[in-house]
């Protein structure tokens, strides 16, 4: 096993160091540092840490004098310093500006080289804790740069991780709903764990990449977790304490019927005046405890969860009730989008799950609260390996909006495949609603959307995918996941394939340069691989029900749950056009309602998503439908090959129980695509009745 020294430096876990092991404090800590930071801020104390035990371990030294290599200073202290004052003013103006530019700015920081020092300066302790991890993520050459001024400021002002943790392993979905790297890493038998040194470790890795906001609970809220928001906030607040000392806030997922379900009340009526008086005090009482939280998340009127429909009423409507009672306390609401009926009717063709959400909410535009924040998922549908960007981001211009990722991979192979899903991120962030205005200025993006305006901040925020597990995501190289999320959150133009090497040289410091080109082989196009061995052509799920890990072609198909592609002896997937279906194409704005609306122009990565078509209509790439699943099934089961062939060469390389994790996962991984390949093809060959022009063998 793994051991590295704990976050306070006293203590040895037994878990892995991730991307923050202690080689990487060399470069700050083997120079000589000045901290000119003073108070008793919780982050402040954390980076008097940081900065004593990176020179302790690599020879440097905390000075108090000028001849030094390295300055980190808040700006109110550098600024009556000439050498260090336009740095610190430039620190200083960035969180005077108004609205959200300020906001950002105040979480930024400024890095400068005056004479012969790098000096990085920030307006607040959180943004001199993230000047801090830039010099740990940049290594040696930040230290060898240009002259020069830069400033540093995070793309959105909330950067959230929701963990689906519950308190007890008999949960109904046990520690944790789809967590696929063990036990909840802070709840255990009930309640808080005792020793909290993993969480601290783990805060730290968060801070690192930018992430400032951890809902602790799942927002399935059980009896039990509901007891967080009343009998248990000394727990909550032995949580917050570890999180606030890296600058991240907490959250809690409240069940929406809590004044009715704990016995207080006999409804949860949103507009009754008993009801809102409950959750003034509740709220009230939570700030008591942690005086900075951040606010509630919740999943309302979904898949069986009590909301604000019980009472005639709307999502504003509920939304606003937990939105009052937190602004006088400064804080937020993430409502979940995530609404849909999830009792349909399998043979009506008329409904359509992926219009649910913004047949909802549009026509609440405008009528949510200042500190609500709607939370959207990527897709319409849930999560899928393909899907289209939800339009619901285009559709909400008067209303704060987040767009939700998973990190844990719950349909992309549970953290016992290798699937790398930054580039999948990159994509959606960089897709444009309204397309390009012309070519010269492209039009404006679902980052942009998502950064918002002054009045109007958005966020970005995903399911987190870690555990108890000494690998902290099962997955070895699924850390890589978490790591890209937060660097995407702070700043979505980046590289996924440069974020891979950032994550490397972090994780495996001074490794042969052969670590970092096997890495690279197994994981850069894994994404792609992983969808070409599963469900086709955007059609989705098309796995086991309930743990949804395996294929199941039929799975679903004759459920309520409405995810169906409904193949048939003609052809398969589903009519999502206004000419002829469920109108779907229509909730997208020009261009795109037009070019998903005919499958003349629909991207073939999507084509049964949004049509339903023969088996030998031809796609864009040349390849009819069914040869195309043939060909792709085949082809990525084979590419699972390469990638643990590849791993296997890396052997004496990386520590030896990295190398014994990656190399069973990826054992499953082949033996997984190999069954994906066999099921769907079969299924394919038996519908369509139309064999494998290639000749290969289809069982």
């Amino acid at each position: 096993m793994t051991t590295t020294s704990g976050s306070t430096g006293t203590a040895t876990s037994t878990w892995h160091a991730a991307w923050l092991p202690d080689e990487v404090l060399r470069p700050p800590g083997r120079r000589r540092v000045r901290l000119l930071a003073t108070g008793d801020d919780p982050v402040l104390s954390t980076l008097r840490d940081e900065v004593a035990r990176a020179t302790r371990l690599h020879g440097g030294a905390v000075v108090d004098d000028e001849r030094t290599h390295l300055v980190l200073a808040l700006a109110s202290e550098a600024r009556v310093l000439p050498a260090w004052r336009t740095a610190a003013g430039r620190a200083l103006d960035l969180a005077r500006r108004p609205g959200l530019d300020g906001e950002l700015g105040r979480q930024g920081f400024v890095v400068a080289r005056v004479d012969d020092s790098l000096v990085v300066v920030a307006a607040t302790p959180v943004g001199l804790l993230a000047g801090w991890h830039h010099l740990l993520r940049s290594g040696e050459q930040v230290f060898d740069g240009a002259s020069g001024l830069v400033e540093h400021l995070p793309a959105v002002a909330v950067r959230k991780l929701d963990h689906w943790d519950n308190l007890a392993a008999d949960s109904p979905m046990g520690p944790v709903e789809r967590g696929y790297a063990g036990a909840s890493l802070w709840f255990a038998d009930g309640r808080v764990r005792d020793d909290l040194t993993r969480v601290a470790d783990y805060a730290r890795l968060l801070a690192h990449v930018g992430v400032n906001a951890v809902c602790l609970n799942n927002v399935n809220v059980h009896e039990r977790e509901s007891a967080l928001l009343t009998t248990g906030l000394d727990q909550v607040a032995r949580l917050a304490s570890v999180f606030r000392a890296q600058g991240v806030r907490t959250y809690l997922a409240v069940d929406f019927a809590a004044p009715l379900t704990s016995g207080a009340l006999t409804t949860s009526d949103p507009l009754d005046d008993d009801v809102r008086a409950w959750w003034r005090r509740a709220t009230a009482a939570v700030y008591a405890a942690v005086p900075d939280f951040g606010g509630f998340v919740v999943k309302a009127d979904s898949e069986g969860r009590p909301g604000p429909f019980a009472y005639g009423r709307t999502h504003a409507d509920g939304a606003n009730l937990l939105a009052r009672a937190l602004a006088p306390h400064g804080g937020t609401v993430f409502w979940r989008a995530f609404v849909y009926d999830h009792r349909q009717d399998w043979r009506d063709r008329s409904t359509d799950r992926a219009r649910a959400a913004y047949d909802h909410f549009t026509p609440l535009d405008g009528e949510f609260d200042a500190n609500v924040v709607v939370q959207v998922k990527l897709g319409p549908i849930d999560f899928q390996v393909r899907e289209p960007v939800s339009p619901l981001l285009a559709a909400m211009p008067r209303t704060r909006l987040a767009m939700e990722l998973q990190v844990t991979q719950e349909y992309t192979g549970q953290q016992q495949h290798a699937c790398y899903l930054a580039p999948l991120w990159r994509e959606a962030l960089d897709f444009r609603p309204w397309g390009p205005l012309d070519l010269a200025e492209p039009g404006r993006t679902v980052a942009d959307v998502l950064r918002g305006a002054d009045d109007l901040p958005g966020a970005l925020t995903a399911v987190s995918n870690v555990g108890d597990d000494p690998f902290w995501t099962g997955h070895p190289l699924a850390q890589a996941n978490l790591y890209a999320y937060g660097r995407l959150a702070w700043d979505p133009t980046l590289d996924p394939s440069a974020l891979l090497d950032e994550w490397l040289g972090l994780t495996f410091p001074g490794a042969d340069e052969r670590v970092a080109a096997t890495v690279h082989a197994v994981l850069d196009d894994s994404w792609h691989v992983y969808e070409s061995y599963t469900a086709p052509l955007g059609v989705g799920f098309m796995v086991k029900p309930g743990h949804h890990y395996g294929p199941d072609v039929d799975g679903y198909e004759y459920t309520p749950w409405g995810t169906y592609h409904f193949a048939d002896r003609d052809g398969i997937g589903v009519d999502r056009t206004r000419a002829t279906g469920t109108g779907f194409t229509g909730q997208y704005p020009a261009p795109w309602r037009d070019v998903y609306e005919s499958p003349d122009t629909c991207p073939d990565a999507l084509l049964l998503f949004f049509h339903h078509v023969p088996y030998t209509h031809v796609l864009h790439s040349g390849s009819t439908v069914v040869q195309h699943v043939y060909d792709t099934h085949v082809a990525g089961a084979e590419a699972t090959e390469r990638m643990r062939e590849a791993w296997r060469s890396v052997r004496g390389l990386v520590p030896d129980d990295v190398f014994d994790r990656v190399a069973s996962r990826l054992d499953e991984q082949v033996r997984s695509a190999a069954e994906w390949r066999d099921q769907v093809n079969t299924y394919f060959l038996r519908k369509s009745g139309i064999p494998d022009p290639a000749d290969r063998v289809i069982p």
